[in-house]
């Protein structure tokens, strides 16, 4: 059991608030000289070499395994696109887009709301920095569309939702590391999420279409005159969208055509980002150091949480916990729909506290195994788990995009506003990935 008191202990911590890579190591150490010490008892007569031989057997392969992921080529990636996203962020792509976007949907009911998840698909598939994508629509979408009659919690809902669409539309971080995790390739992981991520975007549409028919005055349109032309709107929109569609249809069509691999893509897109700046005019020297500042924040944050959670699945594979987990979840009602339910609501129970990235390194590798023994389609696994993922930047009370909203929005937007707009989108992200778990042909998977 010490395996499975580890893992709820390490829970609590993270909740409390303590770094996640340093908690994984500590609580990791720590149980592992439990686990050590309770391994040698009932020989007895144990004795400090005794115990620390142990110990340091259970951690031997410890130096393989980083050395391991840092010379893993599906991870080179990831500092790559994260550069991108952030080189784009910093061109003021979105801003670009909004204020373009927003007069050509304006007249229609619900038209800036529209406008907004059209954007987020776009930043999703360009950028992929939810915090940036948040952020921007928060500063320029949502006075925009108070300003305009709208609902706030509609308006807040949708920036929210709209901003995580870069969690499963590629290239996605959440789906390079499902791939590490899954030893998948990329490229394929990349075109298995391409429709479950169009089916979001057309589901909040929909969704938005209808409330703003049923309730005219929580999405109301633009009056006529505070639009401009027709024709100019269209000329504007085409000029911010084309630059980075292109970029999109480089670095994506890339991978998907087999010319280059997703590592050699993210090298392109990186490139391609700076391109995009300079033709913005933003390209100079501090911009560049401060996206290669940010992105070396961020990729140590990430390796330093997948060496903490290396470390701790080793010992919560040593202490047997992992055959534990194995019998209950092979013994559900159900089989493999018992396992899918369960599992599916334990990822999402977890995403109202922890982050993608633990769930991925920790939860993930001692569900994969199970999967595999009973025949679920690796493929189709990961995508569900990638858009469960998506929701944990939304679950309250600690779902990313509400604090990236919050800490921009007007003084007049409360947390209750954002936490109503969110619960809908919550409710719709759970209907689509319950739509690809009953229906998997029907998105190109075998279930």
């Amino acid at each position: 059991m010490i395996g499975l008191i580890m893992f709820g202990a390490a829970l609590l911590l993270l909740i409390i608030g303590y770094p996640v890579a340093f908690t994984f190591g500590a609580v990791s150490l720590y149980f592992g000289a439990l686990a050590a010490l309770f391994e040698l008892l009932p020989d007895g007569g144990v004795t400090i070499a005794d115990w620390w031989d142990e110990f340091l057997s259970m951690f031997s392969m410890m130096p393989f395994r980083i050395y391991s992921i840092m010379t893993n080529k599906i991870l080179m990636a990831v500092p790559l696109f994260i550069f991108m996203g952030i080189v784009l962020q910093k061109s003021q792509l979105a801003e670009r887009l909004l204020e373009s976007m927003g007069t050509l949907f304006g007249k229609v009911r619900g038209g800036l709301a529209i406008s907004t998840v059209l954007i987020g698909a776009l930043l999703a598939a360009s950028t992929g920095v939810v915090g940036a994508s948040v952020v921007a629509m928060g500063v320029i979408s949502l006075p925009i569309m108070l300003r305009h009659g709208y609902d706030k919690p509609l308006s807040t809902g949708t920036i929210c939702a709209a901003g995580t669409l870069g969690q499963i539309i590629p290239p996605s971080i959440v789906l390079i590391v499902l791939a590490d995790v899954f030893q998948l390739p990329v490229g394929d992981l990349f075109k298995a999420a391409i429709w479950p991520g169009m089916a979001l975007v057309g589901v909040y549409i929909l969704y938005i279409l209808i409330v703003s028919f049923l309730k005219p005055e929580v999405a109301p349109a633009l009056e006529a005159e505070e639009g401009m032309n027709y024709g100019a709107s269209v000329k504007k929109a085409l000029i911010a969208i084309i630059p980075p569609l292109t970029l999109i249809v480089l670095v994506l069509g890339s991978i998907f055509a087999g010319i280059a691999t997703p590592t050699e893509s993210a090298s392109l897109g990186a490139l391609g980002s700076i391109i995009l700046a300079a033709l913005y005019g933003k390209l100079d020297y501090p911009m560049v150091r401060d996206a290669s500042l940010e992105t070396v924040k961020t990729t140590s944050m990430v390796f330093a949480i997948l060496v903490g959670a290396t470390a701790f699945s080793m010992v919560f594979i040593y202490s047997g916990a992992d055959e534990i987990v194995d019998q209950f979840m092979t013994h559900l009602p159900g089989e493999k729909w018992g396992f899918l339910i369960l599992s599916m609501l334990f990822i999402m129970f977890l995403g109202f506290f922890i982050d993608f990235f633990e769930i991925s390194y920790i939860v993930v590798p001692i569900l994969l195994p199970i999967a595999q023994k009973i025949g679920i389609d690796p493929m189709w696994f990961a995508i569900l788990i990638a858009l469960n993922l998506q929701s944990s930047f939304l679950t309250p009370p600690f779902g990313f995009s509400l604090f990236y909203l919050k800490g921009v929005a007007p003084p007049e937007v409360r947390t209750t506003d954002i936490y109503r707009g969110v619960v809908p989108f919550i409710i719709l992200q759970i209907l689509v990935l319950a739509s690809i778990v009953l229906f998997p042909g029907f998105y190109g998977f075998h279930g």
